[in-house]
């Protein structure tokens, strides 16, 4: 594979992309705030005495609305693609998605629970309500998964291809669930849960927020140190054990890793698909397979298409709001048809 930037030319061009695309997410929105006044709100946001006049409304609007959902956005879009790159070095194949070991299905189900049963049930305690949907969303995503890695287990062995049958199964099973769930939702309930399937970043609160973050500086500090063994498994399960590698154990972190970050995303921010897939694979286009170089490109990668993709959800129907996850599936199903002729005309 031809390296089209080297690393260093490569984190550069990303970290400033990210840092515009933060500066846009708390600029631009229903109420629009010129750059430099959103510039001077944020330093005075962290405390830093900065002169300026009628900054009070630019405070208010970055403090309650716009910091917490750029920061969302910054940690789901960086672990969705992280979680990618995981599924895709598991799996040995650049077009792997989180999604196909049930993650993403499992949250979903425990989300549709979490609206449908606890509309009904309600009166539920003060300090729970908040996370209700949260923790719903997390738990389905990891049972899903630990169901579906047990089912790959035979003989104190993991296999990646029963556990991608199992995924498939499982992600039709949930599906008809959460089918018979809107079936039975009032109109109500049923207009929740499918803005919430279509993922957003609307609504993002600190109360919501801080969950996801503990999961995803988690996930971003151990699965760099696992780049060296991924590496190694790219070669195949027998080299990797030759070169020292304990190839179950890491199977069993990656799913875990896997699991953790994609039920986190999708328990704060709802279903938003192909940032998984898309990010990690254009990065490997572009830098190389090395996943020291991967995988810390991808999060930053991640991070900076979902808040530019927010904005332009933001902006498209204003003041109306886009659905983040069509915008990304606008974006991510060209171009996976792309890679798909790509590689048939290869």
């Amino acid at each position: 594979m031809r390296v089209i930037l080297q690393p260093r030319s490569l984190f550069i061009v990303l970290s400033v992309t990210c840092v515009l695309a933060i500066w846009l997410s708390l600029a631009l929105g229903p109420v629009s705030l010129p750059l430099m006044d959103t510039l001077r709100a944020g330093l005075r946001l962290l405390g830093v005495p900065v002169s300026g006049d009628n900054l009070e409304q630019a405070e208010l609007i970055l403090g309650q609305i716009r910091v917490p959902r750029t920061l969302l956005g910054l940690a789901v879009g960086a672990v969705l693609a992280l979680s990618g790159v995981a599924m895709q070095g598991l799996f040995r194949n650049p077009l792997a998605d989180p999604g196909l070991v049930g993650v993403s299905s499992g949250a979903a189900l425990g989300a549709a629970i979490a609206i449908v049963a606890g509309a009904s049930v309600g009166g539920l305690p003060d300090a729970i309500e908040p996370y209700l949907l949260s923790i719903s969303a997390f738990a389905g995503g990891l049972i899903v998964t630990g169901i579906v890695y047990r089912l790959g287990r035979r003989d104190g062995q993991t296999s990646v291809g029963i556990m991608l049958l199992a995924g498939v199964a499982m992600t039709a099973l949930a599906g008809s669930i959460i089918g018979l769930f809107s079936y039975l939702a009032d109109d109500a309930t049923l207009r929740t849960l499918t803005f919430w399937n279509l993922g957003t970043l609307n609504g993002a609160s600190y109360t919501r927020l801080w969950p996801l973050l503990l999961v995803c500086v988690l996930v971003i500090l151990w699965l760099p140190r696992r780049a060296k063994a991924l590496n190694a498994l790219l070669l195949g399960e027998s080299e990797a054990r030759h070169l020292g590698i304990e190839v179950e154990r890491l199977k069993r972190e990656l799913v875990l890793c896997i699991a953790m970050g994609v039920g986190a995303a999708v328990a704060a921010a709802g279903l938003i698909g192909f940032v998984g897939l898309i990010v990690p694979h254009l990065v490997r286009l572009i830098a190389g397979p090395d996943h020291r170089v991967v995988l810390p490109a991808s999060a930053l990668a991640g991070a900076s298409l979902l808040l530019l993709a927010d904005v332009f959800a933001r902006l498209v129907l204003a003041p109306a709001e886009l659905p983040i996850g069509i915008v990304t599936a606008l974006i991510g199903a060209p171009f996976f048809l792309f890679l798909l002729v790509r590689g048939r005309t290869g």
